[in-house]
This record gives structure tokens, C-alpha cells and sequence, in this order.
């Protein structure tokens, strides 16, 4: 059994992933020599560099620090992240050499095990709902750290800390990542699922695999602790379970919706309470039910509702996520992470409820082989919700490519004229030729380097 306080010195590879860097930071921030490889670098690995974090992009042994090699072994973790491949020549080297080696979901187990841990799943909708929670805890002055999926606004990071962060008794608030089971890892007090679409079919097979996943870590929840889901899931816990829903009566819900400025305006109820006219920054209807989601797991926490309706109301949001990165007289300019056939027509809709008749164009970049194969006609139904289309080839992250599977798939059934299939590198160009209402680009794969220089673009324009 590793003892997570005798570690001074960590070696991350793959460091640059949202999961990996957050545990980076965490430890970094706790006095522990950090250090790491990475396939690429990013502005997030910029980041870690800048916080005092050695960071090398070329697989090679000789790059690991000899502060790593030849450090203690009880005094020294390596952590790994799924994507990375078994014939990985460091991840072989630190095997040969014996050293203490966990996955990053090990770790993340380890390190919540003596805290109250409130772990957040679910296909879509996870990294908003626990930033929200996190934040609304901050709000409220409750001691908590979390490691977020993405880069929530009013932090500027994908990490919170808490005061006296080695002290247990502390809140932990998780991301729960069904890729590879990951979440199997965790055991917490209270848990949230908040959607169980289809994804990850290269590691589960089946959506009844993926849901038997769930069903096991709804199981895990602490026997006396809660399990908050969204209505009409069909998880079932032997916790206290607590429903949530938008429009229907549930334990909470959202009712008397309405836009008003170009944010979300409602109502929350509860048995025995409600509060009125929540004003939330965040567009769209699945964002009203993450907020539902956040404000059930606060309240049940021991946060009053007016509390959270302030913190509501001040929550930024998360980079990546209905990100608005430009809006001038006759442009705006939204950038998404939505990578799945669901996420993208949530997106498309609430831009269509938000600016009625308007002419959207989306850019779009496929990412993964394998689930572009699996959902490629769910992916040419929500893209054909666009007025235009700009299709990219697809981005590959972990994957080889398969035969036959390309960007083609999707774009011979999108039903709509105007569409085209493009190279990254010829987008902004393209743009600069047409007039644009509305701008999308969707997508989790490396579609986010063309986003600073398409904001730029369009304020010089």
C-alpha cells in the first residue's frame, strides 16, 4: 500500500490531460517535486511549466529527470494516465525498475478515501456541474479542494484547494470518469449522475456494458450517503436517492423558465421549499439541469437556497463550454467541447432558442475513429440542425486510424446544402471570405488551436 504522505517526488505521464494536470497541480502546490512528459505542448502544459513543473515532449528515457531515477522508491509515484499504451518506453523503464506506478483514477481513489467526496458523473454535463458545485461551496465558505475536467472561470484553473488540504475531514469534489471504469476507483458520500447516453463503445462494447458500469459505482455511494440523479435514468442505490428534473416534478426541479437577456431565468422547487427567478449566465436548457443538479447537492449539503441562487448567478462558467469568445455587431462567436452526437444538438438548440433566426455556422471536429464509426449518423442528425456546415478530418487522440472510417462517414448524410469538408489550417481563411451571424466550433480534440487566432480574426475584421 502506497503512503501518499511519504511522496516528495512524482512523474506524470501524460501530464498535459485536463484529469492529470489538476493532480499535478494539487501535489506541486503541497511541496512535492513534480515533473512529467507529454505527447505535446499546450498552453495548459505552459501552465505547469510556469508553476515550477519539469516538462519534457519527447518519449525518451534519457529525458526523465535524475531526480526521478535515482530517487528513493518509497519516496517516489508514478502515474499514468489509460490513454497512454503499455509499449510506452517510460511506462516500460519505471516497470523494469520496479517503481511504485498507479493509474490516475488509483490516485484520485487514494486521495479521497479520508474525505467527504462528492463525485459527479455522467456521459455529459459533469465538468459544469462540478465546477458549479465547487464554486457555490467556495461562495458559501466551505472548505473544499476539486479537481475539475476543465478550466472553470472563477477559478482560472482546473483545480481548487482547500485550506489545510492534507487534513482529512475536507469536501473533495471529483469528476467521476466512466472511460476505462475509472470511477470504480471511487467510493463517495455523495454522488451524481447526471446523463446516460451511449459513449466510450471502444472500451465497454455495449450502452448496457456502459450502464452496468454505473449501476456499480451508484453502489459504491457510502450507505449513508446520497445519490442525486436526473430523472428517468433508471440507477437505482440502496442511498438515499434524490431526483432532479427540468420542466416535470421531481424531488428538484426547474420550472417557469424563460430567457431574459440572453440568460437562463427560473424557478427551483423542493418538497417544502422553492426560490424564484435563478438567473444563471450559462445558455441552454441541459445547462438549467446541471444548475438543478449543483443547487440539490449544495442544499442537501447544508447550503442555504438564497446563498446558492447568489453563487448561481456568479458563476462564470467553463472554458470550452458555451464559451462565448466573441461578440461584436454582427458576429458571435461560440466555442464548444461538445463531442457527441447529443452534446451537439444540446448546443445547436440553445444557440437556436437564444438568437431565433439567425444563420449558424458550425465547425466541427470529429474526435476518435472508433466514435465517429459508432455514432456517425447520430452525429449527421444534430450537424444537420446548422444552416452551414465546416467538417474536419477527424482527430485521433489515443487511437489508430480504422479503415474506412473518415470524416466522410458523417458528412454524406448531414441533410443540409451548404457544407463542406475542410483542412484546420484553412478555416480561418475561409471565414475571412463570408459573412458570419453566428460561429460555432465544437469539438475535444486539437480544434482549440484555431480558436484564439478565429477571435482575433473576427476583431480585426
Amino acid at each position: 500500500m502506497i503512503d501518499l504522505n511519504k511522496i516528495r517526488i512524482m512523474y506524470f505521464i501524460g501530464i498535459g490531460g485536463i484529469g492529470m494536470s489538476a493532480l499535478a497541480r494539487y501535489f506541486n502546490s503541497g511541496g512535492v517535486s513534480v515533473s512529467g512528459y507529454d505527447r505535446t505542448s499546450t498552453s495548459l502544459t505552459e501552465e505547469l511549466e510556469k508553476e515550477g513543473m519539469k516538462i519534457h515532449y519527447r518519449e525518451n528515457v534519457s529525458e526523465i529527470p535524475g531526480e526521478v531515477k535515482n530517487s528513493a522508491k518509497e519516496e517516489t509515484l508514478v502515474v499514468y494516465t489509460p490513454a497512454v499504451p503499455p509499449s510506452h518506453i517510460e511506462l516500460k523503464y519505471f516497470r523494469e525498475n520496479k517503481f511504485n506506478i498507479i493509474k490516475r483514477a488509483e490516485l484520485l481513489g487514494m486521495l479521497t478515501q479520508n474525505h467527504t467526496t462528492i463525485a459527479v458523473a455522467g456521459t455529459h454535463g459533469k465538468t459544469t456541474t462540478s465546477s458549479l458545485i465547487a464554486h457555490i461551496f467556495k461562495y458559501a465558505g466551505k472548505n473544499c479542494s476539486a479537481f475539475l475536467g476543465g478550466i472553470a472561470k472563477n477559478f482560472n484553473s482546473n483545480l481548487v484547494v482547500a485550506e489545510g488540504k492534507y487534513k482529512s475531514g475536507q469536501v473533495m469534489i471529483v469528476e467521476a470518469d466512466e472511460y476505462d471504469r475509472s470511477f470504480l476507483n471511487l467510493h463517495p458520500d455523495i454522488a451524481i449522475v447526471t446523463s446516460l447516453d451511449a459513449d466510450h463503445l471502444d472500451i465497454y462494447g455495449s450502452n448496457e456494458k456502459m450502464k452496468e458500469s454505473y449501476s456499480q459505482f451508484v453502489s459504491q455511494v457510502k450507505p449513508q450517503g446520497i445519490f442525486i440523479c436526473k430523472r428517468k435514468l433508471g440507477l437505482k442505490s440502496s442511498s438515499r436517492a434524490i431526483n432532479y428534473s427540468v420542466g416535470e416534478t421531481a424531488d428538484y426541479y426547474a420550472s417557469n423558465i424563460r430567457i431574459v437577456n440572453h440568460e437562463n431565468v427560473f424557478d427551483i422547487k423542493w418538497k417544502g421549499g422553492e426560490i424564484n427567478s435563478v438567473s444563471s449566465q450559462m445558455p441552454g436548457r441541459h445547462n438549467v439541469e446541471n444548475t438543478i443538479a449543483a443547487f440539490a447537492c449544495a442544499h442537501l449539503s447544508g447550503v442555504e437556497p438564497e446563498v446558492i441562487k447568489e453563487a448561481i448567478k456568479k458563476f462564470t462558467g467553463v472554458i470550452r463550454r458555451f464559451d462565448y469568445r466573441f461578440k461584436g455587431k454582427q458576429t458571435v462567436y461560440i466555442d464548444d467541447y461538445a463531442h457527441h452526437p447529443e452534446e451537439l444538438r444540446a448546443c445547436i438548440q440553445s444557440v437556436r432558442e437564444l438568437y431565433p433566426g439567425k444563420r449558424i455556422t458550425g465547425i466541427f471536429q470529429p474526435h476518435l475513429f472508433s466514435r465517429t464509426r459508432d455514432f456517425a449518423d447520430g452525429f449527421s442528425q444534430s450537424l444537420s440542425l446548422l444552416d452551414r456546415l465546416i467538417l474536419l478530418d477527424i482527430y485521433p487522440a489515443r487511437e489508430e486510424p480504422i479503415a474506412g472510417v473518415t470524416s466522410e462517414l458523417i458528412f454524406k448524410n448531414v441533410s443540409i446544402k451548404d457544407k463542406v469538408i475542410a483542412k484546420k489550417e484553412d478555416v480561418i481563411l475561409m471565414l475571412e471570405k463570408s459573412d458570419t451571424e453566428i460561429l460555432l466550433t465544437l469539438g475535444a480534440g486539437d480544434i482549440d488551436q484555431i480558436v484564439k487566432p478565429i477571435a482575433e480574426m473576427l476583431k480585426n475584421k
